[in-house]
């Protein structure tokens, strides 16, 4: 213990304990101790040291397999998007081609519409309006009419036939852009995941920018599992390439029903031409026996007015005739006494007086004959005037406005 020290002046120093001392094997033992305890740490360090560089090298060689191992997934998973990118730019591709396509034959299908439409109906239309002008006994339901009407029939169902592969070709494009447009955002992700697993894989551990995360969260919060990632992707392809499967079909079809649709009608443009240049060939004869008849009647009809003019004539000369035999019965029955005998010439006159009465007789009925022979004729000449005039109001119908109007109709498959 240390002692106090009391000076003159009252005041107080503290003197410190002497050292404590210690034996000589006390001395020993503890630089045996230090040498121990110091061997010790060397052994520890020696430890340490060769811990920390197994484990540097551990480390070092767990990272740089790590970073191999991501870089080769990088690689790997690249591969994959791109191939998958390819398969869809490729089926992409035939879309789009098939897109056209389809395009093309709805511009075709509507080209047909609007023709059988708006010019093969209108002009069966006028040709039947135009018929219905015909005059008389020819406004007849002919071969031609039904014809005409088969042929408007026949328009409407194609009309009806074509409306319905519009709208069905409509909604194939309309199929095909929303699977294009479906393949088009696939390929965008697609083409944004390669662009950030390229920078990825282009990032160093000496790359500026980087930084360590010290939020809470996951930094990997995918949900989407692998296999879902690529069966999204095949089943886009697999939507495409159903499409683009159904859409050819539907071109082979299109082009088919296009040309059996012009086959049809063409065949029925035929017939009903045939059956128009029938009528008019039965017209322009039945036109020329009437014009031949009108001919015969006019030439009879004159011939009969100079025949009832002869009658007129001969039927005048009779009349002298009896007008001298009545005067001179008449101028011999003033014969004075004895001399008003019936002799012979009494008896001539008398004959010749009912001959003449006969003859006159005769004339006059041949003359009433030929007269009512005569305006019959002239009746039959102007019926068949009428006739001929119906024949040729319908043959300028049939041949003229008719045929004109039919020269219009022109399918093709367009």
């Amino acid at each position: 213990m240390s002692k106090i020290n009391w000076q003159k002046e009252g005041t107080m120093t503290i003197v410190p304990p002497p050292p404590q001392k210690f034996t000589l094997d006390e001395w020993k033992l503890n630089n045996i101790y230090r040498y121990r305890c110091s061997e010790a740490q060397q052994e520890l360090a020696d430890r340490l040291l060769s811990e920390s560089k197994r484990v540097c090298e551990l480390a070092a060689e767990k990272v740089k397999t790590n970073r191999e191992e991501t870089d080769y997934r990088l690689e790997e998973k690249l591969q994959d998007i791109q191939f998958l990118k390819d398969e869809l730019l490729r089926i992409r591709k035939e879309i789009i081609l098939e897109t056209d396509a389809l395009l093309t034959f709805k511009e075709r299908l509507i080209n047909s519409l609007n023709a059988v439409k708006r010019n093969a109906f209108d002009i069966c239309r006028k040709c039947l309006i135009a018929r219905e002008h015909r005059l008389g006994i020819d406004l007849v339901h002919d071969v031609a009419q039904t014809e005409l009407r088969k042929e408007c029939e026949v328009i409407k169902g194609v009309e009806n036939l074509l409306v319905r592969i519009v709208e069905q070709t409509q909604e194939q494009i309309r199929r095909l852009k929303s699977t294009l447009y479906h393949m088009d955002h696939d390929l965008e992700d697609k083409e944004n995941n390669i662009r950030i697993d390229q920078h990825n894989l282009n990032l160093k551990e000496t790359s500026l920018n980087l930084s360590i995360y010290h939020g809470t969260s996951a930094l990997n919060p995918s949900t989407i599992t692998l296999n879902e990632w690529e069966m999204q992707t095949r089943k886009n392809i697999l939507a495409a390439a159903k499409e683009i499967n159904t859409a050819k079909p539907l071109r082979c079809y299109i082009d088919t029903i296009l040309r059996q649709i012009v086959d049809d009608l063409n065949d029925q443009k035929n017939a009903t031409n045939e059956a128009l240049r029938q009528r008019i060939d039965e017209t322009r004869e039945v036109k020329i026996k009437l014009e031949n008849q009108h001919s015969e009647i006019m030439r009879q009809a004159n011939e009969m007015s100079r025949n009832v003019t002869s009658i007129q004539k001969a039927l005048a000369e009779k009349e002298g005739f009896m007008a001298l035999a009545h005067t001179r019965l008449g101028n011999r029955s003033q014969r004075p006494g004895l001399e008003f005998t019936s002799d012979r010439v009494e008896t001539s006159l008398t004959r010749e007086l009912v001959e003449l009465r006969e003859i006159v007789a005769q004339l006059q009925q041949k003359l009433f004959e030929a007269q009512d022979c005569l305006r019959y004729l002239l009746k039959t000449q102007i019926q068949l005037e009428e006739d001929i005039n119906i024949k040729t109001n319908t043959l300028k119908i049939d041949e003229v406005d008719c045929m004109s109007l039919r020269q219009g109709l022109d399918y093709h498959a367009y």
